[in-house]
């Protein structure tokens, strides 16, 4: 199996490193535009070798995307034009204008669009680490409209990076990835600018800083190139989202105006319930990974 990785990030770089290194596949070439990122590729091991776009994707088998949303939808049709009996991937945040770029390209049934639920707010080839998918859930979208072969060999590729995997249409996925990780980000983002714009006034208000501070504020570090895309394509499941989360910000300033201790208590309360779905998460990783290494020994 010759897989070629486009975008050689944190993500990339990643997948790159597993893929090699769990035996899927024998042989990992890199593509990135960016000549530096390239260089460090190959230098870290995450690749065999590096080509141009054209020489990679007519030498592999597989092809993966892992670029920025807005890149990977200008990208996708000329890929596609490329291939022959190839599979194509992507694992980007976002799928409903994605698969609209392609869906009436011939060789659309080659490609499956996929989405694997893991990261840090760390970039490029550097950030790229081992066992970074270990336990996570990806997500394939739309099965039914790519060949059953591809979807089995992606399925069978992710199971490689110990994931489990869940089938969705790409309008939900959008909608869902809005609540679950892009909103997230924008609340790292806005709760940063708000902080910063009080530092400037205030120098030593980080001293007061600490671990809550630290981990709500971690994804602020996360690139504009990626997700400001994101952002833009999901506008119109975000939009929804975001005013959902400005009225509930609302409500607890109006229940701490009023000094409604019993309605901000409630509404803690309510909040507190995060830990179940947080508990079953952590368990349902490591099931998924107790499944994959019992599979990878048989």
């Amino acid at each position: 199996m010759i897989v070629s990785v486009i975008g050689l990030g944190l993500i990339g770089g990643s997948i790159a490193l597993d893929l090699k290194q769990r035996g899927f596949a024998s042989k990992i070439i890199g593509v990135d535009n960016n000549p530096m990122h390239a260089h460090q590729a190959k230098k870290l091991g995450l690749t065999d070798e590096i080509q141009d776009l054209k020489t990679a994707v007519e030498s592999s088998h597989l092809v993966i995307l892992a670029i920025p949303v807005n890149a990977c939808i200008k990208a996708m049709p000329q890929i596609m034009d490329m291939v022959d009996q190839q599979i194509v991937t992507d694992l980007g945040s976002t799928k409903e204008q994605l698969i609209e770029s392609i869906a009436d390209h011939p060789k659309r049934k080659q490609y499956v669009p996929a989405h694997p639920m893991a990261g840090t707010e760390f970039s490029g080839p550097k950030a790229a680490h081992a066992g970074l998918f270990d336990g996570k859930c990806s997500i394939i979208c739309n099965p039914e409209d790519s060949d059953k072969d591809a979807v089995n060999m992606i399925t069978d590729m992710f199971h490689t990076l110990q994931m489990r995997c869940v089938y969705m249409d790409a309008e939900v996925h959008d909608r869902q990835a809005a609540y679950v990780s892009h909103l997230s980000h924008i609340s790292a983002f806005a709760l940063s600018i708000t902080v910063l714009q009080k530092e400037k006034k205030d120098k030593h208000i980080f001293e007061l800083a600490s671990g809550g501070f630290d981990s709500t504020v971690r994804l602020a570090k996360s690139s504009a190139e990626m997700w400001t895309p994101i952002f833009n394509q999901n506008k119109k499941n975000l939009s929804k989202v975001l005013q959902k989360y400005i009225d509930t910000l609302q409500e607890f300033k109006d229940k701490i105006e009023a000094d409604d201790l019993a309605g901000v208590d409630n509404l803690i309360h309510e909040a507190n319930d995060i830990s179940r779905v947080l508990d079953e998460k952590e368990r349902n990783e490591a099931e998924t990974i107790k499944k994959a290494k019992k599979k990878r020994r048989a």
